[in-house]
């Protein structure tokens, strides 16, 4: 089971996704499942995560997914903390998300699975 608050899953920018995949693969032997044509999880990695290669999500750097039980406490506990939401909660497959900006200027997200 997945902790409340913890790193869970890491989203890294894939333009070419058929060539970011063939070089994982061949160099550190990671995994891959498809969910679509622009993206693509990887595991056998230490970490899961993904390679989003649609340009529209504007996905330009890593991407740190952290993992809470209920979404909607953690928006509030992110909010009241200083962190600016840039991209309200939303559904995919799997489970739902937000996205966050930290003081700093880090853009983060956090995820729930779907009941």
């Amino acid at each position: 089971m997945i902790e409340d608050s913890k790193i869970s899953y890491v989203e890294l920018p894939g333009q070419d996704l058929p060539a970011t995949k063939a070089f994982y693969s061949k160099a550190f032997g990671w995994t891959f499942t498809d969910y679509g044509p622009t993206y693509a999880g990887f595991g056998d990695a230490g970490l899961d995560g993904g390679f989003q290669a649609d340009p529209e999500a504007g996905l330009t750097k890593p991407l740190v997914v952290l993992f809470a039980r209920d979404l909607e406490a953690m928006e509030a506990k992110v909010i009241a903390s200083g962190g600016e939401i840039i991209v309200p909660i939303f559904s995919f497959p799997g489970g739902r998300r937000f996205h966050f900006r930290d003081p700093s200027g880090n853009e983060l997200a956090v995820f729930t699975e779907s009941q």
